[in-house]
């Protein structure tokens, strides 16, 4: 058996102990530097310590990736990336224009045919070129992320087209966060329960308990950043595309807030999506606004 820490460098080895049919285990980072923190650290430290967990049976298992998928979510993620910085250079032309106190621009930079003679409102030169550098690169980013779209569907349907398909038909996910949403899951299966699921997700609280009092909440770090993002924005979505999802939110906000009533909405479409891939039932919206 071979264990080492979750860490950017693990892949080689994990795909030589499959090859060797060596038993691979890969240990959560977090919760391992939560329980075997110490005055010193070295290798041989560190290498002892996993020792004592494996032994023990304490040790926190991450999951080990399959190598078939693991190049296409990686590459998934660096979509991702690029988008938010194409995010980022359409917020610097805002950001410009207010701070040179310009009048509002009035169109959406993020149609491209609005760009074309956005660098004209600035009457300043060298803002002026900026503003051109920024365009510039929006659209070559754009014309990226169109070429690696491409690529992610046509890979997805010949992962799992079907778990790709179900995914798109229940209300607020498309395709980008259909692909994001198959590619962090892989496995419908590794989640014995919703309730694991939605841990996974960081879609729940762990509630900080001692002698029956309540200390509020911990654990936000752990679990799968890109899938709470991905319900987060599926559940914005949700409410943008249909009336019920509207009257729904609205309920929901009445009683919690906005904040969290976005939180309980994200929390039920993940709880749709592992009803949908794990039973393959159909998203029935009626029943999903009264449950």
């Amino acid at each position: 058996m071979v264990a080492v820490e979750c860490r950017f460098t693990w892949y080689w080895l994990a795909d030589l102990c499959q090859k060797e049919e060596m038993t691979f285990v890969l240990g959560h980072a977090l919760y391992m530097k939560a329980m075997q923190g110490g005055k010193a650290k070295n290798d041989k430290i560190d290498a002892h310590k996993i020792a004592v967990l494996v032994r023990g049976g304490r040790f926190p298992q991450a999951y080990v990736y399959p190598a078939e998928m693991r190049a296409t979510g990686d590459l998934l993620r660096r979509r991702c990336h690029l988008a938010r910085k194409r995010a980022e250079l359409l917020a610097h032309i805002h950001h410009t224009n207010s701070q040179y106190n310009l009048p509002e621009i009035g169109k959406r930079l993020a149609n491209k045919a609005n760009r074309e003679d956005v660098a004209e409102h600035f009457p300043d030169p060298s803002v002026r070129k900026a503003i051109e550098v920024d365009v510039s690169l929006i659209d070559h980013d754009e014309q990226l992320l169109g070429e690696v779209e491409l690529y992610l569907t046509r890979s997805a349907k010949a992962h799992d087209v079907q778990t790709f398909a179900r995914l798109q038909s229940v209300p607020g996910i498309g395709q980008i966060l259909a692909l994001v949403i198959l590619y962090e899951i892989q496995d419908i299966a590794r989640f014995p329960r919703v309730q694991d699921f939605g841990s996974y997700g960081r879609l729940v609280k762990c509630a900080k308990e001692s002698n029956g009092k309540r200390l509020g909440t911990s654990g936000k770090k752990i679990g799968n950043v890109h899938l709470r993002w991905a319900f987060a924005e599926a559940a914005v979505l949700f409410i943008r595309q249909n009336q019920l999802g509207k009257a729904y939110f609205a309920k929901l906000e009445h009683k919690h807030g906005k904040a969290k009533a976005l939180t309980v909405l994200a929390h039920k479409l993940g709880r749709a999506v592992y009803d949908r891939l794990t039973r393959e039932q159909a998203f029935d919206l009626q029943r999903f606004v009264t449950a």
